[in-house]
């Protein structure tokens, strides 16, 4: 036995030491959170449920009004239940799409902040819609093909209205996403969109840019009809360098920002 071995022991019999901290103690809200969540996760409250009043939950978990209401919020801002006044606790099915929504807000203030996160986004978004377009095009039926052509031809009919372009770009990188039949890609694709078109500015734009954007999305929906799945990356490699550059490091004024969603 060794001093070093004798000296924590008899330092640990002493109450020293990290081993002796004393535990936490944890809010009631907390505790009862943590036994909805169980309930919910484990399907014992299915989607489209309600959970019991706040009077049955109080007496189930022996608490106060304060503990079970703060709960319910925390699950609300969570996204798993909606609260309706007069009906109670809603459990909601959850997606995706919700998941990603619940952060946005957060990306949004957290990216307007750092120019060197914009970039970083930036740089995820173009592996990310690599690996995305490389999916199309090996996956790409017929029917899909279809629908992103038209997608296509929308994009091309909105040529001479900056706006609109840039609504039928966003939607037209939807497609390709949706094509992959991944619901993650979808979510996370259109979040990448929505989260990069904040910080748009028509300052930036180039003389013809709408003209080369549109060149460049017809190649990569060739490369995507004709199964080329290496043609697609290389093609949406080449759009998205380019385009990473009508990106500015400050978000739109909100006035610019409401106005184009106004047209949408």
């Amino acid at each position: 036995m060794t001093d070093d071995y004798v000296t924590k022991l008899e330092a640990r019999q002493q109450g020293a030491g990290p081993e002796a901290s004393p535990i936490a103690r944890r809010k009631l809200s907390h505790e009862v959170l943590d036994r909805l969540l169980v309930r919910i996760r484990s399907g014992e409250a299915p989607a489209g449920s309600l959970l019991p009043s706040e009077r049955e939950l109080m007496q189930a978990f022996g608490v106060g009004r304060p503990a079970v209401r703060e709960a319910l919020q925390a699950l609300e801002r969570m996204g798993l239940v909606a609260i309706v006044h007069g009906e109670g606790a809603r459990v909601l099915a959850l997606s995706a799409d919700s998941l990603i929504e619940q952060i946005s807000a957060s990306a949004m203030h957290l990216l307007s902040g750092s120019s060197a996160l914009l970039e970083h986004l930036k740089e995820a978004r173009l592996q990310f819609e690599v690996a995305m377009a490389r999916a199309a095009a090996q996956r790409a039926t017929p029917e899909q093909v279809e629908r992103l052509r038209l997608l296509l031809e929308e994009h091309r009919a909105s040529l001479d209205e900056p706006a609109r372009f840039l609504e039928t770009d966003m939607a037209f990188h939807h497609g390709i996403a949706a094509m992959s039949g991944n619901p993650i890609y979808m979510a996370v694709s259109q979040a990448m969109l929505q989260w990069l078109e904040q910080f748009h500015h028509e300052a930036v734009r180039a003389p013809g840019a709408e003209s080369t954007t549109l060149a460049e999305h017809v190649k990569l929906f060739k490369c995507i009809a004709a199964n080329d799945a290496e043609g697609a990356a290389r093609a949406v490699t080449a759009h998205l360098l380019r385009a990473n550059k009508h990106y500015g490091n400050e978000p739109r004024p909100p006035t610019q920002t409401a106005s184009r969603r106004r047209n949408t």
